[in-house]
């Protein structure tokens, strides 16, 4: 018979409970990992353009200054109106392109003329601050074709968005890519 002596049992021990240690680690880590990449490379966080009631909070209460909500129009054709409800105040006197006679605060939307009585609108999109002005003029006197929603390359992907949790309508969520409303 061959005994084992206490050394030789010390030492299988320790080299025992280094594979165990390692191994212990490793597989917290396999959890830890994974579930993150899966969690931010498959939801983002969306607004429901149904839910939205174009409060304005979105402009003031996100994490980042801009916000990275940003309008957008959802209709190719939208924007081609001699008056467009999204662009102009409402009671203007005289539809010009005049500071006072706008919505957006900022210049964001730009109009360009395309043959009598056409008008392409346009918006830029380093200059929107997410008022959510032009969305609540397009809803009022438009054809409701603006709307908010959250920039995919310039939102944090926050574990709880400020936004999803302040917002008054719950128009805010976090879904899988392949229910998007709109990426970018």
């Amino acid at each position: 018979m061959n005994k084992s002596t206490p050394e030789q049992r010390r030492k299988f021990l320790h080299t025992f409970g280094r594979f165990l240690a390692i191994g212990a680690i490793l597989t917290i880590i396999g959890f830890a990992i994974p579930r993150t990449q899966v969690m931010e490379a498959d939801f983002f966080w969306q607004i429901d353009p149904s839910l939205c009631i174009a409060c304005g909070l979105c402009e003031t209460d996100c994490v980042l200054n801009p916000s990275a909500v940003r309008a957008i129009h959802i209709k190719t054709v939208c924007g081609f109106c001699d008056l467009c409800g999204g662009y102009f105040r409402s009671n203007v006197m005289d539809l010009t392109t005049a500071a006072e006679n706008l919505l957006c605060p900022t210049g964001a939307i730009q109009r360009r003329f395309i043959e009598d009585p056409y008008f392409e609108y346009t918006i830029i999109r380093e200059l929107c601050i997410a008022c959510a002005r032009c969305v609540r003029g397009c809803n009022d006197f438009g054809n409701g074709a603006m709307y908010l929603q959250i920039q995919q390359d310039l939102c944090r992907n926050c574990n709880e968005c400020e936004l999803a949790r302040i917002c008054p309508a719950n128009a805010i969520r976090r879904v899988p890519m392949s229910q998007s409303y709109y990426i970018r």
